[in-house]
C-alpha cells in the first residue's frame, strides 16, 4: 500500500502515518508547518517532509490512498489533484475503519472521560496480556504512540465528536460502527461546530444508530440527557449497560474502589475517574477480560498525560495539570481535587482556550464551575483570540458568567506569573485546568518549586 498524508504533522495524523509504516506501507506526506513533538517523531520514522508546503508532484497514480487532516483546506492542491485523479480521500475515522472492517472494534465517545476511559481499557488490556490495536488523544505510559495499527483482531478507539475532515464535515465518530460503545455523558461542546444543544446531542443519537447489530452501548445512566436520549431511541438489536459511581471511600488520601465485591486501592481519584473506571470493567468485561484481571490492572493505572496528572507532590503541596476546559469537565476536575484534600486550600488555575471558551456567548455556561476553589484565576491571551480571528473578549464578561467572587482574570503571561506568585505555597494544592500550554507558562518554575 502507498499512502500519502496531507497534513501529516497533526497530533494523531502523524501517529498513524507512523503507525503504517511500521506496519509495511510506503508512506509519505506534506504540511504548511510541523510543530513538536510531531517534527521530530517523523524525523526519527524518516517521514519528516523535505521542506513545508503542499505539493501536487508528490500526488501519483501510483498513490493507493490520501489520508485528508483536519486542517487541510478544501482547496488544498494536493487534494484537488488527488480528486482529478480518482484517488481515494479519506478522513482519519474514515481510513482507522478501513483498517478495522475485520476487528472487534470498541469505540469510547462522550463529552468527557472518553480519554481517560480509553487509555484504562488499554492498560487492563495490555496488563491482561491481549493483542489489540488503539487510538487514543493522550500520552500513556507503556504505550510508544498513540496510534497502533496492526493484523489484531481488537481496535480500542477514542471515539471523537470533533468534524473529521475539511471535506467530511461530520463527527469522527460517526465513520466508526463499533461492537462495544460506550457514551460518558453529554454536555454541550464545541459550539464553533455545533451551534446548538440540540444540534450536539443529535450527534450522539446518531452515533448509537451507528452500533453493530448485536453490539453494546455502555452509558452513564446519571446523565438526565443521555438517558433520556437513550431511552427514546432505544434499539431492539443492541443491548444496553447502564453504569454509575461504584461503591467507594477515600483511606488517607487514596482512592479504594469496590469492584463485583472486592476492594481496590487506586492511584488515580474523582467521582469522574470512578465513573471511568466502572465504565472501563463493562468494556473489558465484553472483550473478555476477567473481573479479578481488571482489578489487578486498574490498581496500578496512573493515569493519562494531562488528566489530573500530578507534576508536584510534598506534605503541604501538590500540583495537578489536566486537559479540562469545558464547563462540566472544570468543575468535575475542581470538586476531585478538592474532595480529595479536603485540608488543603485550592487554587484552581483555567486558561480559556478553545473556540467555546473564549466566545463571549458561551460564558454563561461556566457559571459555578470554579465555585469549590479557594483561589480562581482565568487565564486567557490576546494573541490565542487573534490566532482564531475572535474579538478580545471583556474580563468584565468573563467575571460576570463565571459569577465567582474575587475571581482574577489575566489576559498576559505576566500577568498570571504575578498571580501565582501570590499565593501560599504551603498547604495548597495547584489544579492547572487547559488544553493549551499558557504561552509556555513553565508551571513550576513559576511557582518556585524547582530544586
Amino acid at each position: 500500500m502507498r499512502v500519502h498524508f496531507i497534513a501529516i504533522g497533526g497530533s494523531v495524523m502523524h501517529q498513524l502515518a507512523i503507525a503504517l509504516k511500521k506496519k509495511g506501507y510506503e508512506v509519505t506526506g506534506s504540511d504548511d508547518d510541523i510543530f513538536e513533538p510531531a517534527a521530530s517523531n517523523l524525523r526519527n520514522e524518516s517521514l519528516l517532509p523535505e521542506a513545508v508546503g503542499w505539493y501536487p508532484d508528490k500526488i501519483t497514480e501510483g498513490t493507493d490512498a490520501i489520508i485528508l487532516g483536519m486542517h487541510a483546506r478544501g482547496d488544498n492542491p494536493e487534494l484537488q489533484k488527488a480528486l482529478e485523479l480518482k484517488i481515494p480521500v479519506y478522513s482519519f475515522p474514515e481510513y482507522i475503519y478501513k483498517e478495522s472492517i475485520s476487528k472487534k472494534r470498541i469505540a469510547i465517545g462522550g463529552s468527557h472521560g472518553k480519554t481517560t476511559i480509553t487509555s484504562m481499557v488499554m492498560h487492563v488490556l495490555k496488563e491482561s496480556g491481549l493483542d489489540f490495536d488503539y487510538l487514543v488523544g493522550a500520552r500513556l505510559a507503556g504505550f510508544d504512540n498513540s496510534v497502533r495499527i496492526t493484523d489484531a483482531p481488537l481496535i480500542v478507539c477514542e471515539a471523537d465528536e470533533y468534524p473529521a475532515s475539511a471535506i467530511e464535515r461530520v463527527p469522527k465518530f460517526h465513520f466508526l460502527y463499533p461492537h462495544i460503545a460506550v457514551i460518558s455523558g453529554i454536555a454541550w461542546d464545541h459550539i464553533n461546530v455545533f451551534p446548538t444543544f440540540e444540534n450536539y446531542c443529535e450527534q450522539f443519537k446518531i452515533f448509537i444508530d451507528k452500533i453493530e447489530p448485536g453490539g453494546v452501548l455502555i452509558y452513564y445512566s446519571e446523565d438526565k440527557v443521555l438517558h433520556d436520549l437513550v431511552e427514546q431511541n432505544k434499539r431492539a438489536d443492541i443491548r444496553y449497560i447502564p453504569y454509575n459511581v461504584p461503591d467507594h471511600r477515600n483511606e488517607g488520601g487514596i482512592s479504594v474502589v469496590t469492584l463485583d465485591g472486592k476492594d481496590v486501592p487506586l492511584k488515580v481519584f474523582g467521582d469522574h475517574n470512578l465513573l471511568n473506571i466502572q465504565a472501563a470493567a463493562h468494556v473489558c468485561t465484553e472483550a473478555g477480560v476477567a473481573i479479578d484481571d481488571f482489578r489487578k490492572a486498574i490498581a496500578t493505572f496512573k493515569g493519562a498525560a494531562k488528566r489530573l496528572e500530578s507534576i508536584y507532590e510534598s506534605d503541604s503541596t501538590r500540583v495537578y495539570r489536566d486537559f479540562a476546559h469545558a464547563p462540566s469537565k472544570v468543575k468535575a476536575t475542581v470538586h476531585a481535587v478538592k474532595a480529595q484534600f479536603t485540608n488543603k486550600k485550592l487554587a484552581a488555575v483555567l486558561e480559556l482556550h478553545t473556540y467555546s471558551s473564549l466566545n463571549e456567548a458561551f460564558m454563561k455556561e461556566y457559571k459555578g464551575a470554579l465555585d469549590e476553589a479557594d483561589v480562581a484565576i482565568v487565564f486567557y491571551s490576546r494573541h490565542a483570540l487573534e490566532i482564531k480571528r475572535m474579538p478580545f473578549l471583556e474580563p468584565a464578561k468573563v467575571k460576570s458568567g463565571f459569577s465567582k467572587e474575587n475571581l482574577i482574570i489575566a489576559t498576559a503571561k505576566g500577568e498570571l506569573e504575578r498571580a501565582l506568585k501570590q499565593i501560599p505555597i504551603e498547604n495548597t494544592c495547584f489544579l492547572f485546568m487547559s488544553s493549551g500550554t499558557y504561552e509556555s507558562l513553565d508551571i513550576l518554575q513559576t511557582l518556585n518549586l524547582t530544586e
